[in-house]
């Protein structure tokens, strides 16, 4: 089959189309053949060599798909048949012509969204279910600020939580950008960080209450900024280090606010972690897809083979939503 691999740690010119052995499905797993594959930032650190693939996981980039089902191991329960359309979370292996991947990682469309464009949901779906919902337990009527509102992440996460009733502040890099998380996908506030201050924002917004949830991907760089517009008993989600792993904080913020700082991850997490959250999708993102109330934000799609061409387009940030690439 056809599969990018990175050969050599460096930037995007060091992926490279290989002919790669086949999968073959173990027990409870099943295999898809790939439509399109989802380009995240986890994919760009892995290509730089910052984020190897967790133990066991295919060196082959990629960490969400859409497709059709091609065959299955031993022991799938789930009810699924050879030719169905699916998506699919990955710790690995995206990129290529064929993926195997845990029964319990596999959805069924969302009614009325067409097979490619499906392959931009799964990773940032569950990142932001698991973290906004399952983790934050965000809830209607409270403020959540999300950081890179522009990117496939921001942009599902200020859909899913105006959705749930709370009202949303967001961050972009760009004037342009800043209009279309407010016009088109209805944040409350948003705010351009090369220009302005958003912690005067947020506490603007919030006659000085701070925002009761951060979704970050910055990490250090915002660290000390975003606990200052933690509201009490604020909680700060990082799931990103953007802007570096290492800061200092004043704890005596944090306390007298009685706020929390939780770190996540989603790539290595347990093959049973994975399929609570994909059944989180499935019951509470999926029926919103499914009647408009969030779309799917693709900005641009490539071919398996310029890959290198979507790797570029990622790095430079013009892209609004996400990158795709399709065989």
């Amino acid at each position: 089959m056809k599969a990018i691999v990175a050969t050599v740690a460096g930037g995007p010119e060091v992926l490279t189309l290989v002919e790669a052995q086949a999968p073959v499905p173990g027990p409870g797993e099943v295999l898809i053949d790939v439509v399109a594959a989802g380009v995240n930032r986890a994919d760009v650190q892995q290509r730089r060599g910052f984020y190897p693939p967790p133990p066991g996981a295919s060196n082959i980039l990629g960490l969400e798909i859409s497709g059709r089902i091609a065959g299955f191991g031993p022991n799938v329960t789930k009810a699924f048949s050879v030719g169905q359309k699916v998506v699919a979370l990955l710790s690995g292996g995206g990129y290529a012509s064929q993926v195997v991947v845990p029964a319990g990682q596999v959805l069924s469309l969302p009614e009325g969204i067409d097979v490619i464009s499906a392959a931009g949901l799964p990773e940032v779906a569950a990142t932001v279910h698991s973290n906004l919902f399952m983790t934050a337990q965000l809830q209607a009527g409270e403020t959540v600020l999300i950081h890179g509102g522009a990117g496939g992440i921001g942009a599902m996460g200020i859909q899913l939580a105006k959705a749930a009733g709370a009202r949303v502040i967001a961050t972009a890099g760009s004037d342009e950008k800043v209009a279309m998380l407010t016009g088109y996908l209805g944040a409350d506030q948003a705010v351009n960080y090369r220009s302005e201050d958003f912690v005067e924002r947020v506490m603007a917004f919030t006659q000085g209450q701070g925002a009761d949830v951060i979704l970050d991907v910055v990490g250090a760089k915002y660290l000390a900024r975003n606990v200052a517009a933690l509201a009490t008993y604020g909680r700060l989600i990082v799931i990103g280090l953007q802007g570096g792993a290492t800061a200092e904080l004043n704890l005596g913020t944090l306390l007298t606010k009685r706020a929390a700082i939780i770190g996540t991850t989603l790539r290595a997490r347990p093959t049973e972690e994975k399929s609570a959250i994909m059944e989180g999708v499935r019951d509470h993102v999926w029926p919103l897809v499914a009647s408009g109330a969030v779309k799917p934000m693709v900005d641009r799609t490539f071919p398996l083979e310029r890959v290198a061409a979507a790797h570029e387009y990622f790095d430079s940030g013009a892209h609004v939503g996400k990158v795709l690439l399709t065989l």
